[in-house]
């Protein structure tokens, strides 16, 4: 198994603000991330009427040497992001309704991760000291790789046929014929 190249903790800071139904009592958004953040859980930051935010944990953003592909395709686009990935939490504080589980640069792992509908996935922009090391790391470690194009394999056009069907069957004629029914007429 491929060991990750390099891990930056990065802290999540989650917004909760009031539903607009009954059926979901809070809503919950992204606000930022904070590279280097320490260890914390669900830490008041601010609050503002019904909005409060919250350090709600620091996970490590690893970066793979094999993924570089994906961390610039990431950093070319209009604004670089970070992609979260939350979930809904399993019983326990309704006022904490969501766990984070990770945090990645890539923007192909937060797809796979949004394809499956289980997991909420928040896109926030990149701090440029964040977007600077990523750059870095995916300069010193891309390798491109070059096309090739497939062969086709000749045994196919090679194979002869010994004849249609299974040959532990003994066929009296063409294995393709319609069968008989009783009185050797053809089924209907």
């Amino acid at each position: 198994m491929q060991e990750c190249a390099a891990s930056v903790p990065l802290g999540v800071v989650v917004r909760r603000t009031r539903g607009a139904t009954r059926w979901a009592p809070w809503a919950w958004r992204v606000a930022g991330v904070l590279p280097g953040a320490e260890d914390a859980e669900w830490r008041e930051l601010r609050r503002e009427a019904d909005a409060v935010e919250f350090h709600a944990a620091t996970v490590p953003m690893e970066l793979w040497t094999s993924e570089t592909e994906a961390y610039l395709t990431g950093l070319s686009a209009r604004v670089p992001s970070v992609y979260v990935v939350m979930r809904e939490a399993a019983g326990g504080d309704p006022e904490r309704g969501i766990e984070i589980v990770l945090a990645t640069a890539s923007p192909y792992e937060a797809q796979d991760y949004m394809d499956s509908g289980e997991e909420i996935v928040e896109r926030v922009p990149m701090p440029e000291g964040l977007a600077a090391f990523v750059r870095d790391f995916a300069a010193e470690h891309h390798q491109e790789e070059g096309f090739v194009k497939r062969v086709r394999d000749d045994a196919r056009k090679k194979r002869a046929e010994t004849g249609k069907g299974d040959p532990r069957i003994r066929q009296m004629s063409d294995v393709y014929r319609a069968p008989r029914g009783a009185g050797g007429m053809r089924a209907p």
